[in-house]
């Protein structure tokens, strides 16, 4: 099984590190092989100023299993989102066609709802974008920031952090509970954060492309 994580210059970091660190420990019992693509195969920088080095070019991944799409800096989004027919949002579609899952985290939903790939469905995204997913209106927008939300073969998470249970989710869903229960029980994940924020009400959208 392959599942691929398109990057693009100012992806986010977590976004990326996080779930691919809970499918690299699904990988050691099952048949999954993750890999981190670019439109050529170049390197990528995060938002953060990490380097990524490609496994393979979208050219040179003409079809993948799991889709897992990540958000990333606002400018960066908005490059890719102005022109629907870029070539990331093509090759999404293209990928989406005959994969088994469609996933997002955080912003990635974005770039999911511009490639017509979440509607009829509903979907979260990071809170601070709420208002972009809904100028969505095939979209059924999740307003109660939940980590992840379940819709067809569709899995999007919500900001950044909740790629970490997002991931499990999509483990449990590939490979069963139990898997899931491993990597999570390997990578200590029992999250316990010294404070406690609020979220606070959605801003207006600070992404712009057009229509």
């Amino acid at each position: 099984m392959k599942l691929g994580i398109p990057v693009y210059q100012g992806v986010d970091l977590l976004d990326v590190a996080g779930p691919l660190e809970m499918f690299y420990w699904a990988g050691r019992d099952h048949k999954l092989e993750t890999m981190i693509l670019s439109l050529d195969g170049r390197s990528v920088t995060s938002m953060s100023g990490v380097h990524f080095a490609p496994h393979a070019s979208f050219a040179q991944t003409p079809a993948l299993d799991v889709l897992w799409v990540p958000g990333g800096a606002p400018a960066a989004l908005t490059k890719i989102m102005k022109n629907s027919k870029s070539p990331y949002l093509q090759y999404l579609r293209k990928i989406a066609v005959n994969a088994k899952w469609v996933c997002s985290v955080c912003e990635g939903a974005l770039l999911l709802a511009r490639a017509g790939l979440l509607d009829g469905h509903a979907a979260t995204t990071h809170w601070a974008f709420v208002k972009c997913l809904q100028r969505f209106p095939e979209i059924k927008v999740d307003t109660k920031h939940k980590r992840f939300v379940v819709s067809g073969n569709r899995l999007t998470g919500g900001g950044i952090s909740s790629g970490l249970d997002e991931a499990l989710k999509l483990i449990s869903l590939l490979f069963g509970d139990e898997s899931a229960k491993s990597v999570q029980v390997t990578t200590q994940y029992f999250p316990k954060p010294p404070v406690k924020g609020v979220i606070p009400a959605a801003p207006a959208c600070k992404i712009n492309w057009s229509d």
